[in-house]
C-alpha cells in the first residue's frame, strides 16, 4: 500500500515538474518573441497555459502544449531554443510576422511536430539539418524569409513531409536528390532563390508529387521529361539555362545542353555568355577544329533560324497562354521577376486568392471526416460538400487577424471572414478539448447542425477540422448587423435605437425560429436550445433575426455545456425549474423567450424587479423604451407583454408551446376573443379593463 502510494506520489510530482518546465519554456519563447513584452502580456508566469488564459497556447487532452498559434501578431523577436522543450506540440504557427535571426537547431527535437509555419518573416541563416529528425513533420513553410546556404540533405528524411515551401530565399547550391525519398510529398516550392544545378532525376520517385515549382531560378541542363509529362500542367520551371524536350514553358535543348563537362579552356566561351540559340558542337574548341570558319557560318545561320523558331513559337505560346487565362475568371496577382513581396501585399494575395500554399487532406489528424467515418448510417452525403481546408479559413480570416475578431470565450472565439466567392461569413472556431471526445457522437451532432434549414436560424456554410490547430471551426452567414445585445442599453438619439415594427419583427422571427427547433419530423428530431439569449441572436442587413448556436450542444463536451449557463443564469434567462431537476427542456426554452421580448419591448439587457412588475401590471410606460419616445402601437405593446409572461410563469406545464406563441402572433392584435391559450386562474388588469394571461 505504501510503496502504490509512493508511486502515486511519483508520477503527480514528474507531472507537475513537467508542466513547471514547459511554463518556464514559454516564459523563454516570450521573452524571445516579444521582447518589449508589447503583444504577449496573457503569458504570466504565474498563469496556467492551458487554463485559455494564454494568448494562441492550446493543450491537448494531456494538459500539455499542443500548439502555439500567433500568426499576424507584429512580433519582432527571435525565435527561441526553448521551443523544443514543448515536447508534445504539434503546431507551431507564426508566420506573417517580423521574427528575425536563425531558426534554432534545437527545433529537430520536436519529434511529434506536423506542421511548421514559419513564412512571411525576416528569418536568416541556413535552415539547419537538424530538421530531418523532425519525424512527424507534414507541413514546413519557411517561404518568404532570407534563408542563406543549401537545401539540407536531411530534408529526405522527413517521411511524411507532404508540403515544402521555401520559396522567395536566397538558397543556393544545388537541389537535394534526397527530396526524391519523399514518398509523401505532393507540393514542393522552391521558387526565386539562387539555386543552380539541374533538377535531379530522383524526384521522378516521389511519386505523389502534383506541384514543382522552380521558377526564377539559376538552374540549368534539361529537366526530366518523364517528370514534367506526369505532373501534367504542376511544373513552373522558367530559368534561363533550364531547358526541355516539347515542354511549353522552357527552351528546347541543344547539344551544348548535354555536354557532361566544360572543358577548362579560357577560349572558350562560358554557357552563361552563349546565346540560348546558338548551336554548339559537343567537344570542339575554336582552336583545334578544322574548317573553324564555315562551321562558325554554319552556327550562325543555324542560330538564326533556330531563334526565328523559337520566337514564332514563343509568341505563339504566349498569345495561347494570354488568351486562357481571358478564358478564366482569375484572382491572382502576378509578383515581378525576382521582387520580393511585402507582407501587405502578401496578405492581399493570401485574402484575395486560393492561397499558392498546400491544400492537405488532414486524414492522419483529428478529422472526423475520414471516408470510414463519413458515410455510415447517421451522416448524409451532403456533409462532405460542406468540408473546408485549414488554408481556406486561414485566408478567409486573413491568418485569424485580431482585426477580424468578432468574440471571444474561454473555449471559442468568433472571426470575421471572406471566402474566395467574396461572400462574407462568421468563422466559430472552438478548442477541440470542448467538443465530444466521441468522434462518431461528434459527427452526428455535426449532421444534425448541417441539416437545420430555416430563415430564422444561422445557416452552416460548411466546417473544418484540424489536430495540428486543435480546433474544429464553423463557417456561417454572415449577419452585417450584429447581435441583438448590441442594441439594448443605447444612449438616447444613438442610431442602433430600434424602431417599434423593427421590434416587433424581430420577436416574431426569434418565435418562428424556436418554433421550427422544436419541431420534428422524418428528417429532424425537436431541438432543445438550451442556451437562447440576445447575444445568440444575429441580425441580417435587413434586420431579420437569425438564431445561432442551434444545435451546437451536440458537439460540446457536457462540461462545456454547463459551463455555458452560468451566464444564462446571471442575466435571467434560467428557468426557475432547472434548479430542482437539473434538466432541460422546450419549456426552459420558452422561458428565455420571454425574457427576450421584455428585453427588446424595455431596450433593457438586465431585467428589474420593476421592468416585471411594470410587464405584469400593464403598465407600458413603465417598461417601454423611453428611446421610442411614445412611438408604439399600444394594443401590441399589451399582446407582447402578455406572451412574455404567460412564456416566463413559474410553472412549465402552464407555459405556452412555440407553436402556440406563433399561432398567436397571426392573430390581431389584442383581441380577446382570438386568443388561443387556455386562462389561468388569476386576472390582471391590461388598459383598465380584465384580461387573463395564457397558460
Amino acid at each position: 500500500m505504501v510503496s502504490h502510494l509512493l508511486c502515486i506520489w511519483l508520477l503527480l510530482c514528474v507531472d507537475y515538474a513537467s508542466g513547471n518546465a514547459e511554463l518556464r519554456a514559454l516564459m523563454e519563447i516570450k521573452a524571445s518573441l516579444d521582447p518589449e513584452n508589447m503583444l504577449l502580456s496573457s503569458w504570466t508566469s504565474g498563469g496556467d497555459p492551458c487554463s485559455g488564459s494564454f494568448e494562441g497556447v492550446v493543450c491537448n487532452e494531456h494538459h500539455k502544449v499542443g500548439n502555439i498559434s500567433l500568426p499576424a501578431k507584429d512580433l519582432t523577436g527571435k525565435l527561441s531554443p526553448a521551443l523544443a522543450e514543448l515536447k508534445c506540440m504539434s503546431g507551431l504557427y507564426l508566420h506573417y510576422n517580423k521574427l528575425n535571426g536563425e531558426i534554432p537547431r534545437e527545433l529537430g527535437n520536436l519529434t511529434e511536430l506536423t506542421e511548421l509555419y514559419l513564412d512571411f518573416n525576416n528569418l536568416s541563416g541556413a535552415i539547419p539539418p537538424e530538421i530531418g529528425r523532425m519525424a512527424s513533420l507534414q507541413v514546413m513553410q519557411l517561404n518568404h524569409n532570407q534563408l542563406t546556404g543549401r537545401i539540407p540533405e536531411e530534408i529526405g528524411d522527413l517521411a511524411k513531409l507532404e508540403y515544402l515551401a521555401l520559396e522567395h530565399n536566397i538558397l543556393t547550391g544545388e537541389i537535394p536528390a534526397s527530396l526524391g525519398d519523399l514518398q509523401m510529398l505532393r507540393k514542393l516550392y522552391l521558387g526565386f532563390n539562387k539555386l543552380s544545378g539541374p533538377i535531379p532525376d530522383k524526384l521522378h520517385f516521389a511519386n505523389k508529387l502534383e506541384v514543382l515549382d522552380v521558377q526564377n531560378n539559376t538552374l540549368s541542363g534539361p529537366a526530366p521529361s518523364g517528370l514534367i509529362r506526369r505532373l501534367n500542367g504542376g511544373f513552373n520551371g522558367s530559368n534561363t539555362r533550364l531547358c526541355g524536350v516539347r515542354i511549353p514553358s522552357l527552351r528546347n535543348c541543344t547539344p551544348w545542353d548535354y555536354t557532361k563537362a566544360i572543358p577548362a579552356d579560357p577560349l572558350i566561351e562560358s554557357p552563361a555568355s552563349i546565346p540560348q540559340t546558338a548551336s554548339i558542337v559537343p567537344g570542339c574548341n575554336q582552336i583545334h577544329c578544322p574548317s573553324s570558319s564555315k562551321f562558325r557560318k554554319i552556327g550562325i545561320i543555324i542560330g538564326v533560324v533556330s531563334g526565328s523558331v523559337s520566337l514564332v513559337v514563343a509568341g505563339v505560346f504566349i498569345t495561347f497562354v494570354y488568351w486562357r487565362r481571358k478564358q478564366k475568371v482569375g484572382n491572382t496577382f502576378d509578383v515581378s521577376e525576382g521582387s520580393r513581396v511585402s507582407t501587405d501585399q502578401a496578405k492581399d494575395l493570401y485574402r484575395r486568392s486560393p492561397s499558392p500554399l498546400i491544400t492537405l487532406e488532414y486524414s492522419e489528424r483529428w478529422d472526423p471526416m475520414t471516408p470510414e467515418k463519413t458515410f455510415g448510417s447517421f451522416c448524409n452525403e451532403f456533409l462532405q460538400e460542406l468540408k473546408f481546408n485549414l488554408e481556406e479559413v486561414d485566408s478567409a480570416t486573413q491568418h485569424f487577424s485580431e482585426a477580424n475578431l468578432l468574440g471571444k470565450s474561454n473555449f471559442s472565439a468568433v472571426y470575421r471572414g471572406v471566402l474566395k466567392d467574396g461572400s462574407a461569413v462568421a468563422i466559430k472556431s472552438i478548442n477541440v478539448t470542448a467538443c465530444k471526445s466521441d468522434e462518431d457522437e461528434f459527427m452526428k451532432g455535426l449532421n444534425l447542425i448541417a441539416s437545420l434549414k430555416h430563415d430564422n436560424l444561422a445557416k452552416l456554410r460548411g466546417f473544418c477540422c484540424s489536430k495540428g490547430r486543435g480546433e474544429c471551426i464553423l463557417i456561417y452567414d454572415f449577419a452585417s448587423k450584429g447581435n441583438l445585445s448590441q442594441y439594448l442599453d443605447v444612449e438616447e438619439g444613438s442610431s442602433h435605437v430600434l424602431n417599434w415594427p423593427t421590434r416587433v419583427s424581430i420577436i416574431k422571427g426569434i418565435a418562428k425560429g424556436m418554433e421550427y427547433l422544436h419541431s420534428s419530423d422524418a428528417n429532424k428530431p425537436s431541438i432543445v436550445h438550451r442556451n437562447i439569449s440576445v447575444e445568440k441572436i444575429l441580425l441580417s442587413q435587413q434586420f431579420n433575426p437569425v438564431i445561432l448556436d442551434s444545435g451546437l450542444v451536440k458537439l460540446f463536451a457536457e462540461d462545456v455545456v454547463y459551463s455555458a449557463l452560468k451566464v444564462s443564469a446571471a442575466l435571467g434567462y434560467m428557468a426557475p425549474e432547472y434548479i430542482t431537476t437539473g434538466r432541460f427542456t422546450e419549456k426552459s426554452d420558452v422561458y428565455a423567450f420571454g425574457v427576450i421580448i421584455l428585453q427588446v419591448l424595455s431596450g433593457k439587457c438586465m431585467l428589474t424587479t420593476s421592468t416585471r412588475l411594470a410587464a405584469e401590471s400593464c403598465n407600458l410606460i413603465g417598461f417601454i423604451d423611453p428611446n421610442l419616445e411614445g412611438r408604439f402601437d399600444e394594443s401590441e405593446a399589451t399582446k407582447l407583454a402578455k406572451v412574455a409572461m404567460a412564456c416566463m410563469n413559474e410553472d412549465p406545464e402552464n407555459r405556452p408551446t412555440m407553436a402556440a406563441v406563433v399561432e398567436e402572433f397571426k392573430e390581431e392584435p389584442c383581441d380577446e376573443q382570438s386568443f388561443v391559450f387556455r386562462i389561468a386562474q388569476d386576472e390582471k388588469c391590461i388598459n383598465g379593463g380584465s384580461m387573463k394571461l395564457f397558460d
